[in-house]
């Protein structure tokens, strides 16, 4: 049991949650490479080891040990250093939720070269950018045709990738994953001398998916997958030889949080369910079903579920329900206690690394809470002169102790800027511009981005605890509040609201809802403009998009 995490953690048990912060190690070695000393060592002491049961809404189901995932990886390095691809070449891999993705996740690894992952819906625009901003040598996709024709736009307008791969299909002029490994023979070994990897070397970009702006290209290497060891151990709580599943997609950095790295290295089997589309009821149908024991997702599925009759389904497989990605309004864990027996456990944390804060096992889930800070990772509430705040006050969350030690899990920089590098990493710490404050135990509580704090009247207000607010009414899914301008009081709270099934828009209701904020929270906090939607924006990564409601009211920041 715990064969390979013992071998990076001198110790993996713990008393409580002081024991786990204060004593909590990880082992980086110089060469450590995640698909040969996790994936291809556990096929080695446990061949027959459970390690990833796929489905998807056709019909298809999978299952794969270690020893499969070893044997299909190894023929994909095969066929990837055939075509040229070699340690250092940067690879975009657009394969949904795909079982073929952990395929190429772990050749790519084991050839030493940089998987870019990215989602379904980039643009030829998109794909241009990151071709040429990252030096894209080779792209591999999922046979959809929306997808597969963004990328042959952006080749057509230069922007230089020289390998298409198409995955479960064919198309002319790419190349057929399938007959890639059908095709491809011989023994695949492990590189040596210059073209080995070293932990220290770029092993992941994800490029961050921000509101306006070129997104940035955040440089992970190969000893990334370590840090996931708090993620998917402590915090997911996912248990060996269990099945676990997170709700994500291959493009997003919630993917390497929750559906390989940490979970592996725990020796935990994957589910993954490669939906069409997020339908409540047939999520919770998989969770029934496949008898899960840890799930994670984001909050705004909790509350979609949370539309339906959760408690028509068994979901008492389940040990431990978590959640990351948005902010965790208390209300929704509170109906879910209700309705399943067990609370959510929040994490915190961004694409530059591992979770941040989180409930941990030996802490009591206070709603509303991201829980405590991480081992390892120094976090403080800073000012902006860098001073450590008190309890009560709020402050920037920041990584501290940089120079002293790199934790591991955190990003190194960003690729191809070394000024932007320099000023986010360079120094003693690292300033995530998330702001917080922390109550007398310890607990954190978020309050926004530094950005969308809204100043109104000379009251400063966090969009995070009016959107709390809000969704304790029976007629509100989700919202997002933002400021708006206002020619007395310079800037007012606006809340964007999507209604539950049932609820229509009207004065009437707009009047309940503020006036069921003035009563849940600080009167002046209350929205003095609502407007109703049928849907957020949000990333790529499911995160609401408040600057552009802020800018479509002419509000700049």
């Amino acid at each position: 049991m715990d064969h390979i995490l013992k071998k990076y953690c001198p110790r993996i048990d713990f008393d409580s949650y002081e024991d786990f912060y204060e004593n909590f190690r990880i082992t980086v070695p110089e060469d450590f490479n995640f698909a040969y000393d996790v994936v291809d060592e556990w096929a080695r002491v446990e061949p027959q080891k459970r390690a990833l049961v796929w489905c998807d809404d056709k019909g298809g189901e999978e299952a794969f040990t270690f020893a499969d995932l070893s044997g299909l990886s190894d023929k994909a390095a095969l066929a990837f250093s055939a075509l040229g691809i070699t340690k250092g070449d940067k690879v975009l891999v657009i394969l949904r939720r795909r079982w073929e993705y952990w395929v190429c996740a772990l050749a790519l690894c084991k050839v030493g070269a940089t998987i870019i992952p990215a989602s379904l819906q980039l643009t030829a625009k998109d794909i241009a950018y990151r071709a040429q901003s990252a030096d894209i040598k080779a792209v591999i996709a999922v046979d959809d045709s929306y997808v597969c024709t963004q990328i042959e736009l952006a080749m057509q307008d230069g922007c230089g990738i020289g390998r298409r791969i198409i995955v479960a299909g064919q198309r002319e002029g790419w190349l057929s994953f399938d007959d890639l490994i059908a095709q491809a023979t011989g023994t695949w070994t492990k590189p040596q001398g210059a073209a080995a990897t070293h932990s220290a070397d770029i092993m992941l970009i994800y490029f961050t998916s921000g509101t306006t702006g070129l997104a940035k290209a955040v440089m992970h290497n190969f000893a990334h997958p370590l840090g996931h060891i708090i993620t998917a151990r402590y915090w997911q709580q996912v248990r060996e030889n269990e099945l676990h599943m997170s709700v994500t997609d291959s493009g997003w950095a919630k993917f390497g949080w929750g559906k390989i790295y940490g979970q592996w290295i725990a020796g935990a089997c994957i589910f993954a369910y490669d939906m069409d589309s997020f339908v409540p009821t047939k999520l919770l149908q998989k969770i029934q079903d496949f008898r899960l024991t840890t799930f994670c997702a984001p909050p705004t599925m909790y509350r979609f579920m949370l539309q339906e009759d959760v408690a028509a389904y068994d979901l008492s497989s389940v040990q431990n329900f978590a959640t990351a990605g948005e902010p965790l309004n208390a209300e929704v864990t509170l109906a879910w206690e209700r309705l399943t027996g067990k609370k959510i456990r929040e994490g915190f944390g961004q694409s530059e690394g591992p979770v941040l804060l989180a409930t941990f096992p030996w802490l009591d889930p206070k709603p509303g809470s991201m829980g405590k800070p991480s081992p390892l990772l120094g976090i403080k509430l800073l000012d902006e002169s860098g001073c450590v705040l008190p309890d009560g006050e709020e402050g920037a969350i920041c990584i501290t102790g940089l120079k002293e030690n790199y934790p591991p899990g955190l990003f190194v920089g960003y690729y191809h800027d070394d000024e932007r590098s320099h000023e986010a990493v360079g120094g003693n710490y690292y300033n995530l511009h998330d702001m917080a404050w922390r109550d007398s135990d310890g607990y954190y509580f978020f309050v926004g981005r530094d950005d969308d704090v809204i100043k109104c009247s000379g009251y400063r207000i966090g969009p995070f605890e009016v959107e709390s607010a809000l969704i304790e009414h029976e007629a509100v899914v989700e919202c997002a509040v933002t400021a708006a301008p206002d020619p007395i009081r310079g800037m007012v709270v606006k809340a964007t609201i999507v209604l539950a099934r049932g609820f229509s828009p009207s004065e009437a209701l707009v009047k309940e809802l503020q006036e069921h904020v003035k009563k849940t929270t600080a009167p002046y906090k209350y929205p003095r403009i609502v407007e109703f939607t049928d849907e957020l924006p949000k990333t790529i990564g499911g995160k609401i998009k408040r600057k552009l409601i802020r800018n479509a009211d002419g509000v700049e920041g």
